[in-house]
């Protein structure tokens, strides 16, 4: 009898992270485009990187072998492994960041939130953007005084807003907010404090009551936490956490009595690691989606007969096809070839340097006919990036666990970014004064 998905894709997931994973050396040709990859297939996070990293070279592969290229240039990748180390991902952007055999670096994925505040200076001066969708430094939003950093698709204010504006969709409009209590339960880091002061401000304008709950790394233990929640009884909660204090949290509040359908998980509380471990309890949780869990999309089916059923991908486990972070992968290697396809335009269809990465990101522009175009129709929403925004989208749906899949119970739900760019522009202004940066004047960017 075949075994249940929810029952062997995290066992799956914790075996071949167990094994030491070492990626062939990749060799390129100055014609074509290097992608350096900090990756973590070991380690405690390695069930999240482990299918990320599939769904993005599976993207990469798709666009070398079924459309010749990039304007047929070839991508050309080399993983380097860092456990999710600051250290070693600051490591590996040294050992990359001039390229690979010739080949030119256009950008850096950090796919960490601390690896991009590591690097923040250190690729602004090598002018490489570094690259961390729906994470970073939030602040580097603005890009006048952080031309290299991009947090795109939805910064950590955004999440905060986007939670806040279905909260308000669920109880029949804003205006219905004032009274209410929610309580934020976070990850006490650096990522988990990011949401905070737009808390804060929205609190003030909405008229709910802002509680703010930490939880101590790693999270095996939260009773007295949910203990609080209980006795404070607030109409939602919105959990930030990450790794294994997201399912100890959904089991832990279902032990106090707090009701699943309640609870709306941040972007890196939403994936199928953050759900199987917590079984039953966690039925009915909800979490944000910008990068939604489904292989019901075009890009599927185009992935699924050019890469998957030739056996090229680089998924080990197919039933990981389509979840919540392969789909990251593949946006985020979405959004980066169409980057190069938007800097190609002004610099001829070769290679792109870091500064010309810069310049592709910043006139990045995917609209409804091209996410349709590529595939991405439903899976990503409309982008489009400045020299004054780095984020861009600053949407996302919201998706909940039925036990055995993601289900999307919403359309794109967008963040109040007017309300929220002040908080953004005070925060990078007192960076800027902190570190010498006079601000660039974007109206002169071409």
């Amino acid at each position: 009898m075949r075994k249940p998905l929810h029952r062997t894709l995290l066992g799956a997931a914790f075996a071949l992270a167990a094994q030491a994973w070492l990626p062939t050396l990749a060799q390129a040709a100055a014609d074509e485009q290097f992608i350096p990859m900090a990756t973590y297939r070991v380690g405690a996070y390695a069930s999240s990187g482990i299918p990320w990293w599939a769904g993005e070279i599976d993207y990469f592969r798709y666009i070398n072998e079924v459309e010749g290229g990039v304007n047929g240039v070839k991508l050309v990748w080399q993983e380097c492994e860092t456990e999710w180390s600051v250290d070693r991902i600051v490591e590996c952007y040294e050992r990359y960041k001039g390229g690979l055999d010739g080949a030119p670096t256009a950008f850096f994925f950090t796919h960490s939130t601390p690896g991009s505040y590591a690097l923040m200076e250190k690729a602004a001066a090598d002018r490489i953007p570094l690259i961390d969708g729906g994470g970073g430094r939030t602040e580097s939003t603005d890009g006048r005084v952080f031309p290299y950093a991009f947090p795109l698709l939805l910064n950590y204010y955004g999440q905060a807003s986007v939670g806040i504006n279905y909260i308000a969709e669920r109880e029949g409009g804003l205006d219905k907010l004032k009274g209410k209590k929610i309580a934020t339960v976070y990850h006490d880091s650096a990522y988990g404090r990011e949401t905070q002061a737009p808390m804060k401000l929205l609190a003030e304008k909405y008229g709910f009551e802002n509680i703010q709950i930490p939880v101590a790394d790693p999270g095996n233990e939260q009773s007295a936490q949910w203990r609080q929640v209980r006795q404070i009884k607030p109409d939602w909660v919105f959990l930030r956490t990450w790794g294994v204090s997201t399912p100890v949290g959904i089991k832990t509040a279902a032990r106090f009595g707090i009701p699943v359908e309640r609870i709306i998980g941040d972007v890196w509380a939403g994936s199928e690691a953050d759900v199987i471990p917590a079984g039953p309890a966690a039925k009915g949780y909800q979490a944000l989606a910008p990068f939604p869990g489904g292989d019901q999309f075009e890009i599927h089916k185009r992935l699924s007969k050019h890469i998957l059923d030739t056996g090229k991908s680089d998924l080990k486990d197919q039933r990981y096809f389509g979840k919540v972070y392969y789909n990251i992968g593949l946006i985020n290697a979405a959004i980066a070839v169409e980057a190069l396809r938007t800097g190609q335009k002004k610099f001829g269809n070769r290679p792109l340097n870091g500064e010309e990465g810069r310049w592709a990101f910043e006139h990045l522009d995917i609209d409804a006919a091209r996410l349709k175009a590529i595939g991405f129709e439903g899976l990503l929403p409309p982008l489009k990036l400045s020299c004054s925004d780095h984020e861009g989208g600053g949407a996302a749906r919201v998706q909940q666990w039925d036990g055995d899949k993601w289900v999307l119970v919403t359309d794109w739900l967008q963040a109040d970014r007017d309300t929220l760019r002040p908080l953004i522009e005070a925060k990078s202004a007192a960076y800027a004064q902190e570190k010498g940066i006079t601000p660039r004047d974007c109206s002169s960017e071409q």
